[in-house]
């Protein structure tokens, strides 16, 4: 059945920046804002936009990843025509092949992608935090007859430095490309959001046979603009952020608090779904305060907590105080605990006692599975 557009959504980064919250799990699986994974985020964005055909390319830890989206359920994508597809590296009679960049990725999946037979393809990344309607940026892409049209976002010029930087002319065709430019001529930033039309895009790849076709940013969208392809820019100017870093992990989760926050978690309109597991109801004693927080489902708070999101299943003992963290689920907090600035994760133990004090400059990180002791 010919589809107008699938996703692609490149699920394989480990996220090295994150330290110990991804030393089990790929960097698109580790929670996000008390009962969410970063990857809820363009899953149920393709849901929203209805797209219900979507593949997930994923390589690095991915079990945790897998079990999460199964077939797409928690998307609404399990169904005849629909569903959600785990794509992982493969053997083949010339070895196996572990995906060397983000177009090298697609390439090895290029049977999966025939056998739905779109029009164009929607390629993203599994590790963002935003909303966005594809079917727009579709229209967009459609209606400037674009071979290639890729999301863009205004950053300071301070910043643009640190991205790949798209330079328009006045109809917003991307006349020139710079990765990373130490001087930069626009401050268009490539979010890595990309809408191919599908059939250009196979020709490319498949006529690669030096395999130098590894990476969009760096060798396909150069090669579309020497190609002369018409290429254009599409500008985004919502909340999105690059959750990448400890400290921008952080502050992504505290932003989260604010209800005035732009992605608006409360709007029925464009829900964030998740594959969430419900727990008992959360309880917090007489003896416990809350303020401005978030508390997921299945909670036990005997203590102080402020400005801080509680994943699911996480204890708190008597005279602990949290406060402007994030707690990932299942997390056991004994009595007598402080912790400040400070990212905890899944599974963890915290001792009677223990001090675990970061800044808002240097965020203290406890792993998964990790215990930390209390002081004598």
């Amino acid at each position: 059945m010919k589809q107008e557009m699938i996703a692609m959504i490149l699920a394989g980064g480990q996220g090295t920046r994150l330290g110990k919250l991804t030393a089990n799990i790929a960097k698109p699986a580790v929670p996000f804002g008390g009962r969410y994974r970063i990857i809820d985020f363009a899953m149920s964005n393709c849901a929203n936009s209805d797209i219900d055909n979507v593949g997930v390319i994923t390589q690095y830890r991915p079990l945790s990843l897998n079990a999460h989206i199964g077939k797409g359920k928690a998307w609404g994508m399990e169904g005849r025509d629909s569903g959600a597809t785990i794509l992982q590296p493969y053997s083949s009679s010339s070895g196996t092949q572990f995906f060397a960049g983000t177009a090298h990725a697609i390439i090895q999946n290029v049977d999966y992608i025939e056998q739905l037979n779109p029009e164009y393809v929607l390629i993203l990344s599994g590790d963002h935090i935003y909303k966005m309607n594809y079917q727009t940026m579709l229209e967009f892409h459609k209606g400037k007859g674009a071979s290639l049209t890729v999301a863009v976002i205004p950053v300071s010029m301070s910043e643009a430095s640190r991205f790949g930087i798209m330079n328009t002319d006045e109809d917003a065709r991307i006349i020139e490309f710079e990765e990373k430019p130490k001087e930069p001529k626009s401050n268009l930033a490539s979010m890595g959001i990309y809408i191919f039309n599908w059939k250009t895009l196979k020709d490319l790849l498949i006529s690669d046979t030096k395999g130098e076709m590894e990476d969009f940013g760096k060798h396909v969208i150069p090669a579309y603009l020497d190609k002369n392809e018409p290429v254009f820019a599409y500008r985004f100017n919502g909340y999105w952020k690059d959750v990448g870093t400890i400290e921008s992990l952080w502050e992504a989760n505290m932003e989260f608090l604010d209800e005035k926050h732009e992605l608006n978690i409360r709007d029925r309109e464009w829900r964030i779904f998740s594959n969430y597991s419900h727990s008992l109801p959360h309880f917090i004693s007489e003896h416990a305060l809350v303020k401005d927080a978030m508390i997921s489902d299945g909670c036990y708070v005997e203590g102080n907590v402020t400005h801080s999101i509680l994943s699911n299943n996480v204890q708190i003992g008597e005279l602990s105080s949290v406060s402007n963290s994030l707690i990932m689920g299942n997390v056991n907090i004994g009595k007598h605990v402080t912790i400040d600035y400070a990212i905890i994760g899944e599974n963890a133990i915290i001792e009677d006692g223990a001090k675990i004090i970061g800044t808002k400059d240097n965020i203290a990180v406890v792993g998964y599975d990790e215990r930390v002791g209390g002081e004598n």
